[in-house]
């Protein structure tokens, strides 16, 4: 299996050794007009650039309240990019014989009851998405506030949409089943495991998997809404799944999680990478997304905790993330060692669109207001301005 994956990933398009410098002046001054927006709290961006970090800076106020600023050390929440640490955790242990990734998911779990007693769904099944259940099953029972081993012992009542492995399904609460099988495997608490094999190693200093983790750093962003006001406490609830969910940093830490995805001088090793960011299974609900939001993304596929597209022609890799009152965004070249990391704490997708203007550059494409930020804001010697409608 893993020989095949390699095969597979030798077998993308070979992508151009350089491309374009980054214009961080320019990514400055169209932050500052996003900034400059209502319904925009504060927001932390960290650009790596043939594996190096140029640029890393906040914006805004970690809280408008008492007009504290973000900095790039300012703590987060992840929300969704949460998932590729799960499934490079499953990866690193499954490289040391320690889990199967072809293994049903139930073995791995006392507390997930599946539809039917015939429903084999893997724990690879589980990390690329693909389960056959119906998308964001049971999410709202969650954000009820309910324990999340309930939640999953009533997923047996699910309606199914395909069988396991034919289609993808978006999912939090039975992608935190990794989570209980990588509990399993190394005899440890998931935050444990996760700080030990991952965090520590890449120097991540201010990443933590919870509720507490983030309450307790010395700096932390709080959350607002979508129209910039602010909320008056963090929502726990997806924190009850920390692997679809838990995970909290700075940008600068988000930056070295990013850096440590680049095959060619990572920490976390080319196998892992292999089997983490090989494409697994097509996603059409996200390719029609992307074509309403970001035309430039398409041929949108999952692989293990990670999103796949193609971007004008060339292969990136990256994840969303959005709860409560703070958004996430993740996208990298893996062939070029160059990527965008966004951290806000807002609920407004806008901020998003940041990464695709960086890549104009990267790709030395015609200049693009992915953020939308008007007629009136366009890019110094912009040519074009391409958006899709929609938030």
């Amino acid at each position: 299996m893993r020989r095949m994956i390699v095969s597979i990933m030798a077998g993308c398009v070979s992508l151009p050794a350089l491309a374009g410098s980054i214009n961080t002046d320019e990514v400055d001054r169209r932050i500052q007009q996003l900034m400059d927006r209502p319904e925009m709290a504060g927001l932390a961006v960290a650009i790596v650039e043939n594996g190096e970090v140029t640029f890393s800076k906040g914006y805004g106020y970690a809280d408008k309240a008492t007009r504290k600023k973000v900095s790039q050390k300012t703590v987060f929440r992840w929300a969704s990019l949460s998932k590729g640490v799960a499934a490079t955790t499953v990866a690193q242990l499954s490289i040391e014989d320690k889990l199967e990734l072809q293994t049903p998911i139930t073995n791995y779990t006392s507390t997930l009851v599946m539809p039917g007693s015939n429903y084999d769904v893997s724990l690879e099944d589980v990390l690329a998405q693909r389960t056959g259940l119906t998308s964001n099953a049971y999410d709202v029972k969650i954000e009820d506030g309910q324990a999340a081993k309930k939640v999953r012992g009533a997923l047996g009542d699910v309606r199914r949409v395909c069988e396991p492995g034919e289609c993808h399904s978006y999912q939090n609460v039975i992608f935190d089943s990794a989570a209980e099988a990588v509990e399993q495997a190394a005899g440890l608490p998931y935050k444990t495991v996760v700080t030990q094999n991952i965090f520590d190693p890449l120097g991540m200093e201010s990443a933590s998997v919870s509720y507490q983790g983030l309450h307790q750093s010395a700096d932390w962003a709080r959350p607002h809404n979508r129209y910039g006001n602010r909320i008056s406490k963090v929502k726990p609830t997806y924190y009850r799944i920390p692997a679809a969910a838990g995970v909290n940093s700075s940008v600068e830490d988000l930056a070295k999680w990013m850096q440590a995805q680049f095959p060619q001088d990572s920490l976390l090793g080319p196998d892992v990478l292999s089997l983490t960011q090989t494409p697994r299974i097509s996603t059409p609900r996200e390719d029609r997304k992307m074509r309403r939001h970001y035309g430039a993304l398409t041929q949108s596929r999952y692989g293990l905790g990670w999103r796949i597209y193609d971007l004008d022609g060339r292969q990136v890799v990256g994840h969303r993330g959005a709860v409560e009152g703070y958004r996430a965004s993740i996208l990298f070249d893996p062939e070029l060692k160059t990527g965008v990391a966004i951290l806000w704490n807002s609920s407004h997708s806008r901020p998003a669109g940041l990464a695709l203007e960086v890549f104009d550059q990267v790709y030395e494409n015609p200049r693009r207001d992915w953020m939308r930020l008007g007629p009136g804001k366009a890019l110094p010697h912009s040519q074009t301005t391409m958006m899709g409608s929609g938030g």
